[in-house]
């Protein structure tokens, strides 16, 4: 998959929701999408979202010996906790990162790497006027740490996930635009440390040492905005003039379907809050 093989995207913009935006929303919205999209009643999507003070944990995380007393020292923190429907492990996000989902029609006979290495391009497009040093590699001792972290001279800035559903494919990135990545770490850190308690885990959960992440903000010098880095995006998307954006949110026939993942959603997280 290449985004610049697709031609024409629907754009669901949610980065203005404001605080009382659930992120089980998101969940939900991408894996509707993901089936409309696999199923051939959508064009692929570009959607773009805010949460704010919130940690999203992965299944993993919520299985930690002493998960209860982790998800309090959050909340006590001013942060919501929620469970993810996928894979990882616990990330930050808050009203200085920008995530941005590229959901496209599943093709078997293309590689798994092929949505990461398609984020990634697209990333590194986006901010080709200020830097070439963006890098896709294991950002050792940041949190959830993988294979596709972005990074300029070795500090995480950005971390991409990937979730199949129907025939459908959700490429997800979040991009610490604003604020101190390393404060972002730093509870995470703390999360883990009461969260495990010196236990041993048949999961191996990171050591996170704040200095390995940063925003893009510290690291090129600018005071770039969320807004900014949306206009960045719209504008490497639509550089090949053949390719057009339709502007939307969920379509009428989705909403039911939505409304089921939602529910699936809530059921998750019940116990943890958001």
């Amino acid at each position: 998959m290449s985004k610049n093989s697709i031609t024409n995207w629907r754009f669901i913009d949610q980065t203005t929701f404001g605080p009382n935006f659930s992120p089980l929303t998101s969940f939900a919205t991408d894996d509707t999408l993901c089936t409309s999209v696999g199923e051939g009643r959508s064009i692929p999507v570009i959607r773009t979202w805010v949460h704010h003070a919130t940690v999203v944990l992965g299944i993993q995380d919520s299985r930690l010996p002493f998960i209860t007393e982790g998800v309090h020292y959050l909340h006590s923190a001013g942060y919501g906790t929620v469970v993810r429907n996928s894979g990882g492990l616990a990330v930050v996000l808050d009203e200085g990162i920008l995530n941005i989902s590229l959901i496209f029609k599943e093709d078997k006979q293309i590689s798994i790497n092929s949505g990461y290495d398609a984020m990634y391009e697209l990333v590194q497009s986006m901010f080709r006027d200020v830097t070439d040093a963006i890098e896709a590699r294991e950002i050792v001792g940041s949190y959830c740490p993988g294979s596709y972290d972005l990074s300029i001279d070795g500090k995480k800035f950005a971390g991409i996930s990937q979730r199949r559903v129907r025939g459908g494919v959700a490429v997800q990135i979040y991009l610490c635009v604003t604020g101190s990545g390393s404060e972002r770490a730093a509870l995470i850190k703390e999360f883990y440390r009461l969260a495990v308690n010196g236990n041993q885990t048949k999961f191996v959960y990171p050591t996170i040492e704040p200095s390995t992440m940063a925003s893009l903000n510290e690291l090129l010098g600018l005071d770039l905005t969320v807004q900014d880095v949306m206009l960045r995006l719209l504008k490497t998307i639509m550089h090949d003039p053949s390719i057009t954006i339709q502007s939307t949110q969920l379509l009428d026939d989705e909403f039911s379907l939505y409304e089921t993942n939602l529910a699936r959603m809530e059921k998750r997280n019940e116990g943890f809050g958001v």
